[in-house]
């Protein structure tokens, strides 16, 4: 049985929209895709989603694809801009969850580099004081061990946790670890799974 709900912050909390930034830069919203796709990619940020410091990566990707130094350096310069609002609803969700007698837990792929900034300005962050951040812990999701962290850390047994993700890999993950699994799209939704 559920006690525990555990929720991804990125596009599950806080909209995150890179491709924003990279459409207005480019004036292209196909080329603003293909340059996530293909130069400031997964692999570029989940590097730095597992601690690496974020300077290290860009000046590596920079080097690599000197023609898009000044896109890549975007990363850095207007990440805040890439955080646009809240999801809509999940505040409202999340009181209730906890009205409920629900523990909530956080689990994220996120730079310890911006992740302090960005918990102070979005008060849908501070509503969760129990987490565990990939770049603190030098690992991302799905890699299980960083789920071990979460239920290690705060004493979770992960039968009685659902894990809500908006990434399928994360919560197929979740599940691989015992836990229910729930895709994320949107909180109406959410509140139907949930049986609320």
């Amino acid at each position: 049985m559920t006690k525990n709900i555990i929720f991804d912050f990125g596009n599950v909390l806080v909209q995150w929209h890179p491709e924003l930034i990279y459409g207005n830069y480019f004036g292209d919203e196909a080329k603003a895709w293909w340059f996530l796709r293909h130069v400031a990619d997964m692999d570029f940020r989940q590097r730095i989603d597992a601690g690496e410091l974020m300077d290290t990566c860009i000046a590596e990707q920079q080097a690599r694809y000197p023609e898009y130094s000044e896109a890549i350096a975007l990363y850095r310069n207007c990440w805040r801009e890439m955080l646009t609002d809240e999801v809509p609803g999940m505040r409202e969700l999340i009181n209730e969850l906890k009205t409920k007698k629900y523990e909530i837990y956080g689990l994220t792929n996120w730079s310890m580099e911006t992740f302090p900034e960005a918990r102070n300005h979005f008060g849908i962050l501070q509503m969760i004081d129990r987490y565990v951040v990939s770049g603190a812990e030098r690992l991302v999701k799905p890699d299980h061990r960083l789920f071990k962290v979460l239920l290690d850390r705060y004493h979770l047994q992960a039968e009685d946790c659902t894990f809500v993700d908006d990434n399928p890999a994360n919560v197929e993950a979740a599940r691989q670890m015992g836990m229910q699994g729930i895709v994320f799209t949107g909180a109406d939704d959410l509140r139907k799974q949930l049986g609320l």
